[in-house]
């Protein structure tokens, strides 16, 4: 690598379209290979780490550590029958899976991997491009990816990918909200929208002014100092990317495979791909806007040169290979939510939490004014602890409803209703219990006691033989 150099510089807006064409279109097949590559170990590491929870080997045949077995897969892919339902629109049915997979790769585009670098005599970012509203352009390429979906599904036409389609298509809609109420936390603090700033914003520990009373140290990442967003946000990405335990579009019990019931052969594999490569950008992303970004953790940061030169790019690496851990974790370890619960979790708990949360940080920010006097400062925090507490002590408790007995219970059932089985749980023994009773005791039965009777698992049953 004779053509790189290091430069300890942070990258700005007046960086960008400077590059002469081939070093654009070297970082494009980059950021392209990347997202291939991304997926490839994406499968390989979720199908050894599942493995590793559920203790069995997992990949180990197909090259190294079973490096090569998701390579394998892909070719075997490649070479399978494309089979096109009869009932299926063509056009939209081919064009489907490109759209999930192109908008999950566009993401990349705007996301900071490292500092300003040289590479072959030309100063320029690791980044393929960055705009004054580049976290907008995020959350346009991941609302756009649902299209995809909910065209595959429809195209199908048949019931299961279009119910799939629909479920993923509420799924993004309403947990988009919550996860663009978390980055209005990140635009507030930082002052910019543009990713390669909002990462400058997290360069070192600065001074937080609560209220514009307490002066606290704050720390750099906004994960710790804009902690409800950043665990908000992630479970946003979750259900964003139709992971486990929000894979409900895919749900094998009820839609078979969801959306890509009707999908084989390479259309399938784009299916695929685009969910495992917007598995890899979410957690791109989340590093960008609450962990630092390419900067290294603390410490590393003790070394000088720990956020100059290429080294950044190792530790942007490892804090999104650390987030897509986490989501296989997820995966191996919770259970798949009900649709009902899923929704009322993104309606009803995420999102008046984030709008409290925007709140509370949106008064702060106002209090932090240089031009607020100090008693409006103190009436602000007064008047919202006096909230807090009639809030607090005016919620309605929910009464709990009064225990009835079993008799009780058995007294309110409408008239009409399906016989009760006997209160005991015990049921009659079967004829061959019967009748293997009576063989080894043919004295009990002779002075006519029941067969059966003063049994360990009979007692009790109070039937006699015109009762079964």
């Amino acid at each position: 690598m004779g053509g790189l150099s290091y430069l300890a510089q942070d990258p700005t807006l007046q960086d960008f379209g400077k590059d002469p064409w081939w070093l654009v279109l070297i970082k494009l097949v980059a950021a392209f290979v990347f997202a291939v590559l991304a997926t490839l170990l994406g499968v390989w590491f979720e199908r050894r780490v599942v493995a590793r929870m559920a203790q069995r080997p997992g990949l180990n045949q197909i090259g190294p550590f079973g490096l090569l077995q998701t390579l394998a897969d892909g070719i075997k892919m490649a070479f399978k029958e494309d089979i096109l339902p009869k009932s299926a629109d063509k056009v939209v049915y081919f064009f489907a899976p490109t759209i999930s997979t192109i908008c999950a790769v566009t993401a990349l585009s705007v996301v900071p991997f490292g500092p300003m670098v040289s590479i072959f005599g030309e100063r320029t970012p690791l980044q393929v491009t960055d705009v004054s509203v580049a976290v907008l352009v995020l959350l346009a390429c991941s609302s756009m990816g649902v299209y995809g979906i909910v065209l595959g599904g429809w195209a199908s036409g048949s019931t299961y990918p279009l119910l799939g389609g629909l479920r993923s298509s509420a799924q993004m809609i309403s947990y988009e909200v919550a996860m663009g109420l978390s980055i209005v936390a990140v635009f507030m603090t930082a002052g910019t929208m543009s990713t390669s700033g909002i990462v400058s914003q997290q360069a070192d520990g600065t001074r937080l002014n609560l209220f514009g009373v307490v002066d606290l140290p704050a720390p750099g990442w906004y994960a710790i100092l804009l902690l409800p967003s950043f665990i908000i946000f992630f479970i946003s990405t979750v259900g964003e990317t139709n992971r486990a335990p929000f894979d409900l579009p895919e749900a094998e019990s009820e839609l078979v495979a969801g959306f890509m019931t009707e999908y084989s052969s390479l259309k399938f594999a784009l299916f695929m791909l685009s969910e495992y490569v917007a598995m890899v950008t979410m957690s791109a992303v989340t590093t960008t806007l609450f962990l630092g970004g390419w900067r290294a953790p603390w410490p590393i940061t003790l070394w000088e040169g720990a956020n100059s030169g290429w080294w950044p790019l190792l530790w942007f690496m490892g804090k999104v290979i650390g987030l897509v851990f986490i989501f296989i974790w997820l995966r191996g370890t919770l259970p798949r939510l009900r649709y009902d619960q899923f929704m009322r979790l993104g309606w009803k708990v995420l999102l008046p939490i984030n709008l409290v949360w925007i709140l509370v940080l949106a008064g702060i920010r106002t209090l932090q004014q240089e031009d607020v006097s100090d008693s409006y400062r103190y009436s602000f925090i007064a008047g919202a602890v006096l909230v807090v507490l009639l809030v607090t002590l005016l919620w309605p408790s929910k009464k709990r409803p009064p225990q009835r007995t079993l008799q009780e219970k058995v007294n309110r059932r409408p008239a009409g209703s399906f016989p009760l089985p006997p209160m005991d749980l015990q049921v009659p023994p079967s004829p061959r219990t019967r009748r293997a009773v009576a063989e080894r005791e043919p004295a009990n039965v002779g002075a006519g006691q029941r067969p059966g009777a003063g049994q360990p698992g009979d007692a009790g049953t109070g039937h006699d033989e015109k009762e079964v």
